[in-house]
């Protein structure tokens, strides 16, 4: 049984292994490297490693299946975007919501499209309150 996924934040390599998960939904440590990207080379040893260090910090369990072990999240990706926005919007943004977009717009060439976009997620969130 898997713990409560950490408030911690996964580190590169994990958020690697984690992304291919959230799309195949479960597999192997097989099906994970399969599904990398092909000039990205990555031992079977070293992906197990990290798929484990995820089962230990609650992101994924496991089931066997023969000799095999089967990973799938723990936590589905929204919750883990969520929880790190939230950790980023407390921790570099103070908690300064309007500080964080504004970042993003200032850093970003967004193109008319996007802002439309945005404009009207805003406009759905307003209608909600």
């Amino acid at each position: 049984m898997a713990n409560t996924p950490t408030q911690s934040l996964l580190t590169e390599a994990e958020l690697e292994l984690m992304l291919i998960l959230w799309e195949l939904s479960e597999g192997t440590v097989r099906d994970v490297l399969a599904a990398l990207p092909k000039d990205r080379n990555m031992a079977y040893t070293t992906a197990s490693t990290i798929i484990r260090i995820l089962e230990k910090k609650g992101f994924v369990s496991s089931r066997k299946e023969g000799k095999a072990h089967i990973y799938m999240p723990a936590m589905n990706k929204d919750e883990y975007e969520a929880n790190t926005l939230n950790h980023m919007l407390g921790k570099l943004f103070q908690d300064a919501p309007v500080s964080l977009v504004a970042r993003l717009i200032d850093s970003k060439n967004l193109s008319q499209e996007e802002i439309s976009e945005i404009k009207a997620l805003l406009n759905k969130s307003q209608q909600k309150k």
